[in-house]
């Protein structure tokens, strides 16, 4: 098991039990000191264990990690919590189409990102970061993203292909925040409502329907922004006609987001429900912006499977070749 997805995981599950919030931080701690360590760095047991943030318990479950084993703190806590096996459908999935890097709100580098994907059996993985609008994501002006598409280009290779793409915030007017024909350039486009959640319920379908109705749209991203646990506290839902939403999800051809963050929960399972009703087609993706975050597919897969969303309607366990054709079909 790779450590940091070891060290990720035991940190999200310990936000669940709300007295363990101080031992989650000291998770996510060490999960930040081992990202960017060589593996030659990381297997030195001895310099390790002197590193600031790395205590007895955090190198002991890397320790376990590297030898190739579920570690048994890990084990212990995923049957506390419930959370213990990995649903079929998880092992259907062949990427992932919502990630961050440092380039805007992730704490890793880009190619960091790609070796975790790779080593997790990715056959793809899309970059996608925010949009200039979301400056407390430090989103990502027109100029900047000319820049990464660059870096982006050279990027794949040994079993994985690097996606470009955008988390590009839905506007109040339901318009994207980004240059058109930036967007056309990019593989994923993946559209989320960051701002004004508390909106009036016509107006945020309004919005939400213009983003879906954008011919360079993909991926209808975390769609009530609900928050139920964790660090950053809880969120009630944003109010729309999830009737219209989905209507027009399926009709446009727009998958709805499977957003697999424990403190997210998006779509709960009632509009998981309704989005299957209606035909819409599923992505199941991480939101990951740590290396270690892109193994929280496990529970996005879990949430779907227990929902009865078949795999074939959950884009993210399309072959790469399928999933392109879908991706750049005219619409």
């Amino acid at each position: 098991m790779d450590p940091l997805d070891a060290l990720a995981e035991i940190a999200y599950l310990l936000e669940r039990e709300r007295s363990s919030r101080y031992k989650s931080k000291a998770f996510r701690r060490a999960a930040d000191v081992i990202a960017s360590l060589a593996p030659e760095e990381l297997r030195d047991a001895a310099s390790l264990r002197r590193r600031e943030g790395i205590g007895e318990t955090t190198f002991r479950v890397i320790q376990e990690a590297l030898a190739g084993d579920v570690p048994a703190y890990l084990a212990d806590l995923r049957e506390r919590t419930g959370v213990a096996g990995r649903s079929e459908l998880r092992a259907s999935l062949r990427g992932d189409l919502h990630s961050h890097s440092e380039w805007s709100d992730g704490l890793t580098s880009i190619d960091l990102m790609v070796a975790a994907g790779r080593r997790l059996g990715h056959e793809y993985l899309a970059l996608t970061d925010h949009s200039p609008r979301l400056r407390v994501a430090n989103g990502l002006s027109p100029e900047r993203l000319t820049a990464q598409l660059e870096v982006v280009t050279g990027l794949s290779g040994d079993g994985i292909t690097l996606l470009s793409g955008i988390e590009v915030d839905i506007l109040d007017d339901g318009g994207l925040d980004q240059e058109d024909a930036l967007l056309g350039r990019l593989d994923v486009v993946v559209a989320s409502v960051h701002s004004h959640l508390r909106a009036d319920r016509r107006d945020m379908t309004r919005r939400m329907l213009g983003a879906i109705r954008n011919p360079r749209t993909h991926v209808l991203g975390h769609c009530t922004g609900r928050l139920v646990e964790g660090s950053r506290g809880t969120r009630p839902p944003s109010e729309f006609d999830a009737d219209a939403v989905f209507d027009a999800c399926a009709e446009h051809g727009v998958a709805v987001e499977i957003n697999s963050r424990p403190e997210r929960q998006d779509p709960p399972d009632e509009l998981i429900a309704l989005a299957l009703e209606k035909g819409c087609l599923f992505s199941i993706d991480s939101d990951a912006h740590a290396p270690g975050q892109l193994s929280l597919l496990d529970y996005g897969a879990e949430r779907a499977e227990r929902a009865g969303v078949p795999a074939d309607r959950v884009i993210t366990t399309w072959p790469l070749e399928r999933l392109r054709a879908w991706l750049e079909r005219e619409r």
